[in-house]
């Protein structure tokens, strides 16, 4: 059966059809609000608002963090550790690169000083009196004896074969030279410094004639004191006018320069001190009046002395220092039987420094 509806014809039941269809055609195209009402699309509630998200769905990136005030300081990276000071026990087993010369005594190296003079049997190698009970060399003086011993270390460009020098330096001139000792006294060692106590050299002939000496020996009140004394063997444009060691009367004596700290008095006996010395030749070029030698002395690391604008040797530079002396030779005698013990010395091109402190 079929419902045919002619143009003519506008009966109720066609009303009605066109406005069956009408309301389906409406509601296929806009969403259906509370009261069946359909508002155009730009007139539609704010109850009913329109899809908030993107067309292809993803979500906005973060916003980046709030930067750091600028007057905050940021937090300082963990630091490495301060190495810890060298062991002086067996420091010769890690020698530094500058080091000409080291002798911890653990090891005997006697035989490769050009001269080691035992003082009878007074200057010796003694296990438990080195630093931190290690092996140090003793010097034992008994009551009224002047000479207790000594090391004679050569190295560099000698005059002479005599001379042994360090394995390795043969051939050298060294302008500057630092050396460094630990010297303990014994307590109740009394009577001073006992005068010599060490030097560099500048031998310049095979009898052992001497263009330049950094002594560094005891002086001051009671001698408890250490004290530069610079002397040439030159004048001041450079001749040699020494003949043999130690020529006192043609030595140009520089000027002497008293350290502060009396370690050989009572109260600085008994406990080790860090001994360090340097000696710079003068610039052979320079005139005397600009002369650049120098010589300093530090104890436990602390400046004590110095010499400078020194004209060692003027023009002078056949030689450069080419000699250590560690000496026990005490000038009018020791007062009574006593010992002092030497460990760890090192002859450097540059600042040695003490290590660690010894313990024991």
């Amino acid at each position: 059966m079929s419902l045919m509806l002619t143009s003519g014809a506008r009966s109720p039941l066609r009303r009605a059809i066109s406005s069956l269809l009408i309301m389906s055609a409406a509601s296929c195209s806009s969403p259906m609000v509370p009261g069946g009402v359909v508002p155009p699309r730009d007139e539609l509630p704010d109850s009913v608002p329109p899809n908030p998200l993107p067309s292809d769905s993803t979500f906005p990136e973060p916003e980046p963090p709030d930067p750091v005030p600028p007057d905050s300081e940021p937090e300082p990276e963990p630091k490495e550790p301060e190495p810890k000071p060298k062991s002086l026990v067996r420091e010769c087993e890690e020698p530094d690169d500058a080091w000409i010369w080291c002798d911890d005594f653990e090891a005997d190296r006697l035989s490769q000083y050009y001269e080691y003079d035992r003082g009878g049997d007074s200057f010796v190698r003694q296990a438990a009196v080195g630093v931190g009970s290690s092996i140090g060399m003793r010097a034992r003086y008994t009551r009224g004896r002047e000479d207790a011993g000594s090391l004679k270390l050569a190295f560099g460009r000698t005059p002479s074969s005599y001379f042994r020098s360090v394995p390795g330096t043969e051939g050298k001139n060294y302008r500057e030279i630092y050396w460094r000792v630990w010297v303990r006294n014994e307590p109740g060692w009394s009577g001073g410094g006992g005068d010599k106590f060490a030097r560099l050299t500048v031998f310049a002939g095979s009898n052992w004639q001497q263009a330049a000496i950094g002594h560094v020996w005891s002086s001051g009140q009671g001698g408890n004191y250490l004290a530069l004394d610079p002397a040439s063997g030159t004048d001041a444009a450079g001749h040699v006018h020494t003949t043999r060691y130690n020529d006192f009367q043609h030595l140009r004596w520089l000027g002497i320069r008293r350290g502060s700290t009396p370690i050989f008095d009572e109260r600085h006996v008994g406990v080790w001190h860090c001994v360090e010395a340097h000696m710079k030749l003068n610039d052979p070029e320079l005139s005397p009046g600009h002369a650049n030698g120098a010589q300093e002395l530090w104890i436990n690391g602390m400046p004590e002395a110095s010499s400078t604008n020194l004209n060692w040797v003027g023009g002078y530079n056949e030689y450069g220092i080419n000699a250590f002396f560690l000496e026990n030779f005490w000038n009018d005698g020791a007062p009574r039987e006593q010992e002092r013990y030497f460990d760890n010395l090192v002859v450097s091109t540059r600042r040695i420094g003490c290590g660690a402190a010894p313990q024991g």
